[in-house]
């Protein structure tokens, strides 16, 4: 049975949360979730790690301990110490603090006061109205519970990065079959959208070849939910459902096409066909009884006259009109990046030194890598005052004067204070290279008044990129209100600029943001917000983003050279 990392992770995250409702060491909470982030953030499987004998103390944050735990998952598919946490605390308890509002000291409340170890038991206290009489609840947080509650029981999609890892497990899998000749994950997946809720596999292979019995017999299924000679679908532990179809060569491209979608495109796409007298499908493209093409995407699409368009465009956006007219843009790829503008160091919460942020950073070919640690109203991640800050650039330009090959650029990220106000004094922004500014707390003021606090801060002359724009985590938080409509015209009139991180737990700009921002004219800067090193890799995911909001390199700021950066960030 394959474990992944976000399995890994998941463990540590329970057993962070049982410790924190029974008031453990927060010291010791912390570093739980601590190792599921670094886990979760590690490009490489944690089972290759293990079975290849590698030392996992050599990661940041992990200890003996904590590798002796993570080799236990690996091996058995569970962990100890989370089963002798669920005989003292119901391990149902850790699901209830995934809802809004819910912290350890009010979900120790409920199950105390109220016996509730459940969601449907948190629903029906919350409907009868027995929360709000809890002493520190209340009518609002009653409501909020049940508001919550409701998007709890939506449709479920896994962010890109947890799926990434489970499609490539299944896909190397099948790839070892005798026989199989292609093996690809089709649908939102290669769409690439951030958010996916199941996977769509294609496959060719030789007529004797065994590949249905070798799918639902891969040791990750916990249900069969059918199975054919063309077709299976399965449900794996994680309740990700995946589909399997078996097509002929001769109807790859036309599958591959069909699959991968959306529905919106492949609707314009038939439209179009229609138009011409063909019919278009799964199978392939027909001219009454004969197929004419359907080996390829590139047979399918010039049939109705239009260029390859890419899988991240595929929404039915724009890319028709714009293929038909001959306007497709010629999407960023990760060689077009030159640096990362938004990394972390030890300094506050990253977890690898200046020095090695800066080594990883060169390995991976870049020109330039800007230090934004945070500024000291982020307490939680240790920020800097003004004097630490100075300090840090200090140490910056020593270390700028001994590294070959690669600028290290003077940066923070700085908070924006409730006024709109930044959370470094001038003297010092002004000797910064650039700034990456953020709204870290107070998520909850009206649109009005969110939209009038960056606006304000953008007033600011060192102000030069706005991180994250609306502070969402994916599956985890909402984005806060804010207009971002003013908010791209507010960066244009002041000549600012919009980040894309790339964190596949933020991707925030969103695709349409990013298409609005780039027929605004705006430049976006794609960076990762690296906390280690390997997060330096994610850089792959803010670059899918790009792609399906339709970014070429010219529309983002970090495809420049050094010397044509700092041109760009200099404020009129």
């Amino acid at each position: 049975m394959p474990v992944h990392n976000a399995d890994i992770a998941d463990i540590f995250n329970q057993v962070a949360d049982l410790l924190e409702i029974e008031s453990d060491n927060p010291f010791r909470v912390r570093a739980y979730r601590n190792a599921a982030r670094i886990v979760s953030s590690q490009s490489k499987s944690m089972t290759d790690r293990v079975d290849q004998g590698e030392d996992l103390t050599e990661l940041p944050g992990i200890g003996k301990d904590l590798a002796e735990k993570i080799r236990e998952i690996v091996k058995t598919g569970s962990l100890s110490f989370l089963k002798e946490l669920e005989r003292k605390t119901p391990s149902e308890l850790s699901h209830l603090m995934k809802i809004g509002g819910l912290g350890p000291k009010r979900v120790k409340i409920l199950y105390e006061k109220l016996g509730i170890s459940s969601l449907e038991a948190l629903k029906k206290a919350a409907q009868a109205g027995k929360i709000s009489l809890l002493k520190g609840f209340g009518e609002k947080t009653e409501q909020k519970i049940l508001e919550e509650i409701g998007r709890e029981k939506k449709e479920k999609r896994i962010k890109l990065v947890v799926a990434e890892e489970v499609a490539n497990s299944l896909l190397r899998s099948l790839k070892k079959m005798k026989g199989v000749q292609e093996a690809v994950v089709a649908g939102s997946y290669r769409r690439r959208k951030e958010t996916v809720a199941d996977l769509d596999l294609l496959v060719t292979c030789q007529k004797d070849c065994e590949v249905m019995d070798h799918f639902v017999n891969y040791e990750d299924v916990e249900k069969v939910v059918s199975k054919g000679d063309t077709r299976s679908t399965v449900l794996l532990r994680s309740g990700l459902q995946v589909d399997l179809r078996v097509v002929p060569q001769v109807s790859y491209g036309a599958a591959l096409h069909y699959f991968t979608g959306s529905k919106a495109h492949n609707i314009a796409v038939r439209t179009l066909g229609v138009k011409k007298g063909i019919k278009i499908n799964e199978y392939g493209v027909f001219k009454r009884k004969s197929r004419i093409a359907g080996k390829s995407e590139e047979e399918v699409f010039k049939q109705v006259g239009l260029p390859y368009i890419e899988p991240e465009l595929r929404e039915n956006w724009g890319e028709i009109e714009a293929a038909q007219k001959g306007r497709l843009p010629h999407l960023i790829t990760r060689k077009d990046i030159h640096g990362d503008l938004h990394v972390h160091t030890k300094e506050t919460d990253g977890r690898n030194t200046l020095e090695e942020m800066v080594e990883a950073a060169k390995d991976r070919g870049y020109d330039y890598v800007a230090i934004t640690n945070h500024t000291k109203h982020v307490t939680v991640a240790r920020g800097l005052d003004a004097k630490e800050t100075r300090k840090l650039m200090e140490k910056i330009d020593r270390l700028n004067g001994k590294v070959k090959g690669i600028a290290i650029l003077k940066s923070a990220e700085v908070d924006i204070l409730e006024n709109g106000g930044l959370d470094l004094p001038d003297e010092v922004l002004r000797e910064l290279d650039l700034t990456v500014c953020a709204v870290h707390y107070k998520f909850n003021l009206s649109k009005e008044k969110q939209t009038e606090r960056i606006l304000r801060a953008m007033e600011c002359s060192y102000f030069h990129i706005l991180a994250h724009p609306s502070g969402r985590l994916i599956n985890e938080r909402d984005p806060y209100e804010v207009d971002m409509e003013r908010l791209i015209e507010g960066a244009k009139e002041r000549g600012c600029f919009l980040e894309l991180n790339a964190h596949p737990d933020r991707l925030d700009l969103t695709d349409i943001h990013c298409k609005r921002a780039k027929e605004m004219g705006i430049k976006i800067a794609l960076a990762t917000d690296a906390h280690s090193i390997g997060d330096l890799d994610f850089m792959r995911f803010g670059v899918d983003q790009a792609r399906r909001g339709w970014l070429e390199p010219e529309d983002v700021l970090n495809t420049r050279s050094l010397k044509e950066l700092k041109k760009l960030l200099k404020r009129a």
